[in-house]
C-alpha cells in the first residue's frame, strides 16, 4: 500500500512538472497572463502537436483556459510534505523541548528596525527556496517571546499544555469552519458538549452559548443580547427610535466594555462606571445610585456587567448583591469571568464567584488560567429559547438551508456574528479529556498556592512592598531600590519610584531572563503585576523573580 501511494505521488509530481513546462512552452515562457482579459479562451491541446513538448504521460488532451493548463495538480505535494516534516522537527526542537528549560531566554530582544532586517519581512514576486523558508521559520521562533517559558509572567496567559497543543495541530491541519454540521460534524458536537459541561460549573440547567474569538467579543455578545432583549425591534429598525440606552460596569472593568458600547452605537458616554472599593470590587450601593441617576435623566438602563477577576488586581465583584439589584430593576446581568472563571474548577476557590448562577450570561476564557491555548473563549447564556440565535441570525439560505437531510439544529453558525469560525472548543475538550476535572482543579490550586507563596516572600524582603493582599493570581508590588528606602514619601519619592519598574522591565527584556508586567493604577505609581499560571512554574522560579528584580534594580 505504501509503495502504491509513493508511486502515485511520484506520478503526480511528474505530471505537475510536465504541466508547468508545457504551460510555459504554450505561453511563450510565461506561466500566467500579464493582463486581465474579459474574453476567456478555452482550447483543447492535442499532445501529439509539437507545441506542448511532446509529453506522453498525459493520457488525455489537456485543456488550456486563458493560457493556464487545467490538467493535473499545480502543487508539488512531495516537496510540501517534506517542508512540513522539517518545520515539525523545528517546532519540537526549538519550542516544545525547550518549553521548560529555564536556561533558555524568554525573549531575544531586538528593536523594530533591526528586527525587520533580521526577519527579511518584505514580500517578493518570486517564491523562495525551502532552505530560506526554514531559516525564516527559525528566525521567527528565535525572536518571538517564549510564552511557554517558566519565567514568562507578563500576561493573563502562559505555559504550554501538550494536549491542547496537539489539538491545535489537528484543527490547523483539518482547517474546519464551525458553522454547519455538514462541514464540521465532529467539532459541532464537541463544542456543544464543552459548553454544556462549562454551564454545569455555573450552576445552570437551561443553557446556550458559543465559542468566540476573545473575551472582548464575548462581552460584546452580552451587550448586544441584553439590548436585543430590552428592545427586540432594534435588530430591524436600528437605533433611530430607541431611548438613550445606558449600561453599568465597575471602574475596574476590562476596556472591552467601552469598545462594545462604541461598536454597537450605544456610545461610551452611556457606559456608567461604578465605584470600586480599595480591593477593586464594585460597590453595590454605588451601582444602585448610578441606576437611579440614569433613570432620573430619562435614560433607559438595560445591562449591568460584573467582573470576576479584574485585569490588574484580580478582584471579584460581589455577584449576589449585584444580582439582587438587577432583579429589582429588571436588568440583564452579565459577568465577565474571562480571567477568573477558571476558579470554578476548584472546590477551594469557586466561592470567589458565589452568585454567578444568577447571571444571564458569562464570558469565560479557558486559554487563560487553564492554558487551553489562545484563543479559547466561551460565551455562555442562561437560556434555552434560542435568544442567542434570534439576536444574531441572518438566515443565509446558501448555508443554513432548512430542508437538509439531517437535524438542522446542529447548524449552529447562525448564532455567531462570524461566518467562518475556528474549532476552539476542541483543544479545551482534548485537554479536559486528558487531565480530567481533577487535573484542571489541581492546576488552579497550584497556581494560586504559588501566588500566595510569592506574596508572603515579598512581605519578608527588604525593598519590596505588597500593594494589596492577593485574592487570585495577580501579585502587585513595588521594588524600592536602596537609594529610595530612607527618602521621605513626598512628590520626589513617588516621581523616582514611578521610574523604577519601567527601567527594570527594559533591563529584563534586553537580558531575556524573564518577563513581568507593570502599570500605574488609580493613585498608585508604576508597580509590578506578576501573574502565576503555568504548572511548569516552581517555587524556585518565584524566588528567582525577586532575586532578579533586585539584581537589575539595586543601582537605581
Amino acid at each position: 500500500m505504501k509503495k502504491n501511494k509513493r508511486m502515485k505521488k511520484e506520478k503526480s509530481r511528474k505530471i505537475y512538472h510536465e504541466n508547468q513546462k508545457s504551460q510555459q512552452n504554450c505561453t511563450g515562457g510565461k506561466t500566467r497572463s500579464s493582463k486581465y482579459t474579459t474574453n476567456h479562451v478555452i482550447k483543447k491541446i492535442n499532445w501529439a502537436d509539437p507545441c506542448p513538448g511532446e509529453s506522453r504521460s498525459m493520457k488525455k488532451n489537456a485543456v488550456l483556459v486563458d493560457g493556464v493548463i487545467l490538467n493535473g495538480p499545480i502543487i508539488d505535494s512531495n516537496s510540501g510534505e517534506k517542508f512540513v516534516e522539517e518545520v515539525y522537527r523545528l517546532l519540537m526542537n526549538e519550542i516544545i523541548y525547550k518549553a521548560t528549560d529555564v536556561t533558555e531566554k524568554v525573549c531575544e530582544w531586538k528593536d523594530p528596525e533591526q528586527l525587520k532586517k533580521l526577519l527579511d519581512v518584505n514580500i517578493r514576486d518570486i517564491g523562495q527556496p525551502h532552505q530560506e523558508l526554514l531559516q525564516l521559520c527559525q528566525n521567527t521562533i528565535k525572536y518571538s517571546v517564549k510564552t511557554s517559558h517558566p519565567r514568562f509572567f507578563n500576561q493573563l496567559y502562559a505555559g504550554m499544555d501538550h494536549y491542547a497543543l496537539a489539538a491545535r495541530f489537528i484543527t490547523e491541519a483539518l482547517n474546519p469552519s464551525v458553522y454547519t454540521y455538514e462541514v464540521s460534524p465532529v467539532f459541532i458536537l464537541i463544542e456543544e458538549a464543552v459548553l454544556l459541561k462549562m454551564s454545569e460549573f455555573l450552576g445552570w440547567k437551561a443553557t446556550d452559548g458559543i465559542f468566540s474569538p476573545g473575551g472582548s467579543v464575548s462581552n460584546m455578545y452580552a451587550v448586544n443580547m441584553a439590548r436585543y432583549k430590552h428592545c427586540p425591534d432594534i435588530k430591524k429598525h436600528g437605533l433611530s427610535n430607541t431611548p438613550r440606552l445606558v449600561m453599568f460596569t465597575s471602574e475596574e472593568c476590562h476596556y472591552s466594555m467601552k469598545k462594545a458600547a462604541a461598536f454597537l452605537g450605544i456610545g461610551t458616554h452611556n457606559v456608567y462606571f461604578v465605584k470600586a472599593d480599595h480591593q477593586g470590587k464594585m460597590i453595590p450601593e454605588e451601582l444602585e445610585k448610578q441606576i437611579q441617576k440614569a433613570k432620573g435623566e430619562g435614560a433607559a438602563p438595560f445591562l449591568v456587567i460584573g467582573t470576576s477577576g479584574t485585569t490588574v488586581l484580580g478582584a471579584f465583584d460581589p455577584l449576589n448583591d449585584i444580582a439582587d439589584i438587577c432583579e429589582r430593576h429588571k436588568l440583564w446581568f452579565h459577568v465577565d469571568a474571562s480571567w477568573g472563571g477558571s476558579a470554578l474548577m476548584s472546590r477551594k476557590y469557586r466561592k470567589l464567584l458565589h452568585g454567578i448562577d444568577r447571571a444571564d450570561s458569562v464570558a469565560w476564557n479557558p486559554h487563560k488560567m487553564l492554558m487551553a491555548g489562545i484563543q479559547c473563549c466561551a460565551f455562555l447564556v442562561k437560556d434555552n429559547s434560542d435568544l442567542l440565535k434570534r439576536c444574531h441570525s441572518a438566515e443565509a439560505t446558501y448555508l443554513f438551508q432548512q430542508d437538509k437531510f439531517y437535524d438542522v439544529r446542529y447548524d449552529t453558525g447562525d448564532k455567531s456574528i462570524q461566518c467562518s469560525r475556528r474549532a476552539d472548543a476542541f483543544k479545551f475538550w482534548l485537554m479536559w479529556k486528558a487531565l480530567g476535572t481533577i487535573g484542571l482543579e489541581e492546576r488552579v490550586n497550584r497556581a494560586l498556592a504559588l501566588s500566595r507563596y510569592l506574596a508572603n516572600e515579598i512581605k519578608k524582603r527588604d525593598g519590596f512592598e505588597l500593594l494589596w493582599e492577593p485574592e487570585y493570581a495577580n501579585i502587585c508590588f513595588w521594588y524600592i531600590p536602596p537609594s529610595l528606602r530612607d527618602m521621605e514619601k513626598g512628590p520626589e519619592y513617588w516621581q523616582h519610584l514611578n521610574q523604577v519598574a519601567p527601567i527594570i522591565k527594559e533591563r529584563m527584556m534586553r537580558k531575556g531572563s524573564m518577563m513581568v508586567g507593570y502599570q500605574p493604577h488609580r493613585d498608585k505609581v508604576n508597580f509590578f503585576r506578576h501573574i502565576v499560571i503555568s504548572p511548569q512554574v516552581s517555587r524556585e522560579d518565584m524566588d528567582f523573580v525577586l532575586d532578579e528584580i533586585e539584581l537589575l534594580g539595586k543601582d537605581l
